[in-house]
């Protein structure tokens, strides 16, 4: 006889769900883990791992392309097939018998199927009722938004998944939308020979600071990518050709795929929320511990809150979510401190991102824009990246821009910004920087080495002055 109860129970077996579980159970707790699909989730198969997989092989070649004496080496050009087959054992084929084994490893419970809420503490799973004694904790992620376009669900466009998983690159593909996900799968296909054309209603990568999104846009542009701002797609067709897409400028786009990068929605349609006085297809609103309004049981982690929809701050909610879980079910209790282990504080204003396009955009906190919408007093510092001696070693005539946004009254930082190749390996210093409220005065006596491309803190604190 199957066990059906157990203290936890968790909805999603993502990298935030295994996350999740594995915290509570290291806090005491036992734990069931469920799943409808691959373990490990979208970020192991259909995101973060196989999309960085597939841009690397290209900014690898370019970064060597770049330098003087490689550049005369590199005779070659990117194997596509080779970039693929690279991606492929990211992904382990899309077979998820080793995290399975890392599950059942952990002390976790596990069940493969699609679940439902049917009551308070109570999940079913095809014909099977689990109850949990303390709670119930849900990472079930987001699915792709497909825009209310005349034809195009007709046509069978690409979503993210279709870009990360496919076998081969087509002659030409056409990107709808100017974020994160259009940009990178710009970038990717690009290096394999597609031609591409994106699609956006304003500028790309709106919600980063202006520069970056300028210089990001000037890249793509270089390397021969067609980008169309301020246009928005009327109807879409397929026939012989290829797919066509009427714009409202009166022109149009053919290409051989589409893909959609236009928002995502909460994976929440078929979860049985109507069943716990939820609405279904909506997002769930949590506090800082993950407990969803409303409710003493229901926890909800990553993308389904959508206080931040990226992997990394996911797993951070998780690992607050676990320990909180336990702490609360075991009567150890709850720290109330903002930065104690029990709450996720950072996803409000302290959110790193890399956007992996060439040149990288690597961020934290808040734009300019958005402190001054928060009643911050700000000064904005602009500084040119590739006037740092570590950036112009590390490429010929390297290209990149940096920028601190610093809270007046505190003499700390709130936003930091950098564009340029390689500078996702900077962001983690300007994260701890703002995360510990380090001070102006302080930060002047954090030394960066030299020649390195970390010069550049020494730079922008000089451009703002010395307290």
């Amino acid at each position: 006889m199957i066990d059906t109860t157990y203290d936890l129970i968790v909805i999603g077996a993502g990298a935030v769900g295994e996350n999740i579980a594995d915290r509570a159970v290291q806090g005491g707790l036992t734990a069931l883990l469920i799943e409808s699909e691959l373990v490990g989730g979208e970020c192991s198969y259909w995101a973060c791992m196989p999309s960085k997989a597939l841009l690397r092989s290209g900014i690898v070649l370019r970064a060597a392309q770049a330098v003087g004496g490689a550049r005369e080496a590199v005779t070659g050009e990117l194997d596509v097939a080779a970039t693929f087959a690279r991606r492929d054992s990211f992904t382990s084929n899309w077979d998820d018998a080793g995290q399975v084994k890392w599950v059942e490893a952990a002390g976790i419970a596990f069940v493969r199927g699609h679940a439902r809420l049917t009551g308070e503490k109570q999940v079913t799973v095809d014909d099977t009722v689990y109850t949990a004694r303390h709670a119930v904790a849900v990472s079930v992620g987001s699915d792709p938004l497909l825009p209310a376009i005349p034809g195009l669900a007709d046509v069978s466009p690409w979503t993210s998944r279709d870009a990360t998983s496919a076998k081969i690159a087509p002659k030409r593909l056409a990107i709808i939308g100017g974020g994160v996900v259009g940009v990178e799968m710009a970038t990717a296909y690009q290096s394999f020979g597609t031609t591409v054309t994106i699609i956006a209603r304003a500028d790309l990568l709106g919600n980063q600071e202006p520069f970056a999104g300028e210089l990001v846009t000037a890249s793509l542009e270089n390397f021969g990518v067609t980008v169309l701002r301020g246009v928005e797609i009327t109807s879409a067709h397929r026939d012989h050709d290829g797919v066509t897409l009427e714009l409202d400028n009166g022109s149009t786009v053919v290409a051989d795929e589409v893909l959609v990068s236009t928002g995502r929605l909460p994976r929440t349609n078929d979860l049985g929320f109507e069943n716990i006085g939820l609405t279904p297809g909506d997002w769930m609103d949590v506090d800082d511990t993950m407990l969803v309004k409303g409710f003493d049981w229901l926890y909800a982690c990553g993308d389904v809150n959508h206080r931040a929809l990226l992997t990394h701050q996911g797993k951070y909610q998780a690992r607050a979510a676990g320990d909180v879980i336990a702490a609360r079910a075991l009567g150890t209790g709850v720290h109330d401190n903002r930065f104690g282990k029990h709450a996720a504080t950072a996803d409000h204003e302290m959110v790193p991102q890399v956007t992996f396009s060439d040149p990288e955009i690597a961020s934290v906190g808040l734009t300019a824009k958005a402190a001054v919408t928060a009643g911050y007093d700000i000064r904005v510092v602009d500084y040119n990246l590739g006037g740092v001696a570590g950036s112009s070693l590390q490429a010929d005539g390297y290209t990149g821009h940096a920028r601190m946004i610093v809270d007046e009254k505190r003499k700390v930082l709130l936003g930091v910004t950098f564009v340029g190749q390689d500078v996702s390996e900077l962001l983690h210093a300007a994260t701890t920087a703002i995360v510990g409220e380090v001070s102006i005065d302080r930060l002047w006596h954090a030394v960066p080495a030299y020649p390195t491309m970390s010069e550049i803190w020494l730079r922008l604190l000089e451009t703002y002055g010395r307290p």
